[in-house]
């Protein structure tokens, strides 16, 4: 392990804040394996050993919060969930408490991201000396993303959608990508995307 880099805990924030204008109902609420798709991103948050594990939620709150109820996670609510990304991101930051050295950060409606994918970015964050980690989908870079504490003041700093995919290019010879298969990138966003999971 090279020197100054430590084995604090790695935190995860799930995003689950978004008002799912394009699936006309909330996706966090929709069922996938027999658990709702913000049930499903936290349970492997967890599995992959991230500590401690942040849901920022913001539209239809309460119910999502509901669906958290028995997990031993942190919930944080972004009020500015309409707006981009970046504000979810931002609420999820704050949280974060010193001992953790690093976060992976990862969307709950991306369905196909397993704890192994998770665990993979947290051990590349601890074990070399990567300030970001970025998956990459036959070329495609997207979430999930990890970063380094070190890094966490520019991402407070940036604002708008594709915050991560913009800092892992910034800090180019400091960022690790992690390849994996183009239908992992599989993501909920329409009736369409739902229906093409759930009938597979």
């Amino acid at each position: 392990m090279p020197a100054g880099r430590d084995r604090r805990t790695v935190a995860g924030i799930v995003l689950a804040a978004g008002a799912s204008r394009r699936m006309g109902r909330n996706k966090m609420l929709l069922r996938l394996d027999g658990e709702t798709l913000v049930r499903r991103a936290a349970r492997r948050a967890l599995a992959a050993g991230l500590e401690p594990v942040i849901a920022v939620l913001g539209h239809d709150a309460e119910s999502v919060r509901a669906e958290l109820a028995d997990l031993p996670i942190d919930v944080v609510i972004n009020p500015a969930f309409a707006g981009p990304t970046s504000t979810s991101l931002h609420a999820g930051l704050r949280h974060i408490q010193a001992e953790a050295a690093a976060t992976v950060v990862l969307l709950a409606d991306m369905v196909r991201v397993t704890e192994g994918m998770l665990r993979q970015i947290a051990d590349a964050l601890i074990r070399g000396d990567a300030l970001v980690v970025a998956a990459r989908y036959d070329g495609v870079v997207a979430p999930p993303f990890g970063f380094h504490r070190s890094v966490f003041s520019d991402l407070l700093s940036a604002t708008g959608d594709g915050v991560g995919k913009s800092l892992a290019t910034r800090h180019g010879s400091r960022t690790i990508f992690l390849d994996w298969q183009r239908e992992t990138l599989a993501d909920v966003d329409t009736p369409e995307d739902y229906d093409r999971l759930t009938l597979a």
